[in-house]
């Protein structure tokens, strides 16, 4: 049996569950207009999916990574090991860590409870993840709980994803097993997710926070199931008064009207407006659950304004999801079903070939080796490598890019008039699933646009030709840093 087809969501027209199909194309609309760039949605409506589309060369069923929607599944582990009695949401967080406490134990760690960490409210004052990277000690339990832990715990809310980090330590500890492993057969497998993966930290423990990677149907599926209060094909795989607590406002955050982010908070959800709650991650990765309306909505992105994406799904989704079945509209559901076929990110504007291309095709440029790039070092991109030599090769059909740098040879391969898949070590120092396409911007200048297909992130790389030089510009779409683009000069032998 293929686990992945007998799990997979029923398909129906939007009309059949209340849905107009006008009020999808009015959002996918909006979104193009609006939104750099949504990658993909699924729109599930009374356990039916009405609607899917991914932005090529994404996939609806493409591997990705989902940053801090992580989280919600942590919280589901440890919903699980409380059902299995390997711990309670009251137990001090201490008692897991016997060695890893601090010599002066201060009266609030001594009250910090796994609930604590559920809803971010451990008393910090801070998030603790910056302090895993500044210590070179790899015992990241040990660095966090040595953290001053400045307010009362269960009082004060701040977004805390080392508090996650401890989560999936503790379900480790008590059960035997990665939360991964463990999440398998109970959770990730009856919904048909065979085969997540899901960072690791220097000894071994999933991190909890972040680090998952799954595919955007599985998301929907995994929303779905939370929205039939932890029921899937007639098993209970969570328990109902679990998921009612875990997506309950357990903690204020402000109580703002006007945003997402200060609805309060639950059990590693958000709360959001109009009755709705949510798992995300970083870029605009979302699980948004919405029961008024008995509807899910899954979207994998690389937004820097995650807000801007839910305010149009309030602006055009919402209000359209009446409660009874609309007559067919056949006509309109052909330009619906047109339109998200034809779904696709653009590559970078400017035309196939250019009268530079043959003098420059295959040249080797050399980088001064006392001009680093002119940044520090981050997870993405060329900001901090040494890059030696840049080469080019160029067309008609296809552009061939040779970087090398610090770290090895690198090459990336463009189409001009396609996303052309492979492989590339280039952004992230190691080979990955990328796209890429290529146009000359002008006569001296090729641009070649490169998708990291199981990630957020596109980079933009201009090859600025003139004389006897290159300049190789690097920008990308988001980041975690304020980052301008890297930019470095290489010279004709």
């Amino acid at each position: 049996m293929d686990v992945r087809t007998e799990t997979q969501l029923p398909h129906s027209t939007p009309e059949a569950q209340g849905v107009p199909s006008s009020a999808i194309l009015d959002f996918v609309a909006a979104v193009e207009d609006q939104i750099d760039a949504l990658h993909g949605f699924v729109l599930v409506r009374h356990g039916h999916i009405v609607a899917q589309g991914a932005w090529a060369p994404h996939g609806v069923d493409s591997q990705r990574t989902m940053f801090s929607l992580s989280k919600s599944f942590t919280s589901s582990g440890v919903g699980l090991a409380v059902a299995d009695g390997r711990l309670s949401v009251d137990d001090p967080v201490l008692s897991f860590f016997p060695d890893e406490a601090p010599e002066q134990v201060s009266e609030n760690l001594a009250k910090m409870r796994v609930r604590d960490l559920l809803t971010m409210t451990s008393g910090h004052d801070a998030d603790t993840l910056p302090a895993i990277h500044r210590e070179s000690d790899t015992n990241w339990a040990q660095t966090i709980l040595a953290q001053p832990v400045d307010h009362e715990p269960g009082t004060h809310f701040v977004y805390n994803s080392g508090a996650s980090y401890l989560l999936s330590t503790i379900v480790q500890r008590v059960t035997g097993e990665r939360l991964l492993d463990y999440l398998r057969p109970r959770l990730l497998e009856p919904l048909g997710i065979t085969d997540a993966t899901w960072e690791t930290c220097p000894r071994g423990i999933n991190t909890g926070g972040w680090g998952l990677s799954i595919r955007l149907s599985e998301v929907a599926r995994f929303g779905q199931m939370y929205l039939q209060g932890g029921a899937w094909r007639g098993q209970q795989v969570l328990p109902r008064a679990w998921v009612a607590e875990a997506t309950a406002r357990q903690v204020s955050n402000d109580n703002r009207t006007e945003t997402d982010w200060r609805q309060g908070y639950g059990y590693q959800f958000w709360r959001a407006r109009h009755g709705a709650y949510r798992g995300d991650g970083a870029f605009g990765q979302y699980c948004l659950v919405m029961p008024e309306q008995d509807a899910v909505l899954a979207i994998i992105s690389g937004v820097s304004n995650m807000q801007a994406v839910l305010d149009l799904v309030w602006e055009h989704l919402l209000p359209a999801m009446g409660g009874a079945a609309l007559p067919e509209d056949g006509e309109t559901n052909v330009r619906l079903r047109g339109r998200l076929d034809a779904l696709a990110l653009p590559g970078p504007a400017g035309e196939p070939a250019s009268s530079v291309a043959e003098r420059i095709s295959g040249t080797k440029y050399h980088v001064r080796a006392e001009q680093p790039t002119n940044q520090p070092a981050r997870r993405v991109g060329l900001a901090g490598r040494q890059v030696e030599t840049i080469t080019l090769v160029a067309g008609p059909e296809e552009y061939r890019l040779t970087v090398a740098d610090n770290l090895g040879v690198h090459e990336v391969v463009a189409a001009t008039d396609e996303w052309r898949l492979g492989e590339s070590s280039l952004l992230r120092g190691s080979d990955e699933p990328v796209a890429a396409r290529a146009a000359w911007t002008d006569e001296g200048t090729c641009a070649i646009r490169v998708v990291l297909l199981r990630a957020p992130f596109i980079f933009t790389l201009t090859l600025g030709f003139e004389d006897e030089q290159v300049t190789l510009r690097a920008a990308g779409n988001v980041s975690f840093d304020a980052a301008e683009p890297v930019s470095v000069v290489g010279h004709r032998d």
